[in-house]
């Protein structure tokens, strides 16, 4: 097995064991993240009804204009606070966080710092 795919299947495991304890609900939706060498995003879901309820992303224009570059701890952080401004008039206060198969540090840890700052029950 090469290198990769070797690497690819410990991230399926991982995220597999991350999300089997982790359920999203309407009163407390999941924070699923997804971190990529050079943007950063997030939704939150309702896995009950298989929705996405609200969703932010360094793609899109208003956050892509916030650092020179988009996969840095600072856009991670802009991130978060957008997602809780969307969260806030959504009527969302509680959340479950869904860090994947990423470990809870660097852009992954400033950003639920953000969303905690933004006033957001992780």
């Amino acid at each position: 097995m090469d290198k990769n795919k070797k690497l690819n299947v410990k991230r399926v495991r991982r995220r597999n064991h991350v999300r089997k304890h982790v359920r999203g609900t309407a009163e407390r939706p999941r924070l699923a993240v997804e971190r990529t060498l050079n943007h950063f995003s997030c939704q939150l879901i309702d896995d009950v009804a298989g929705k996405t309820i609200c969703a932010a992303s360094t793609r899109q224009g208003d956050l892509r204009s916030v650092s020179s570059h988009t996969g840095n701890s600072e856009a991670a952080v802009s991130v978060g606070k957008k997602l809780a401004e969307l969260a806030k008039s959504a009527g969302i206060t509680m959340i479950r966080f869904d860090r994947g198969h990423n470990r809870y540090h660097g852009r992954v840890k400033a950003f639920a710092d953000a969303v905690r700052e933004g006033g957001i029950e992780l």
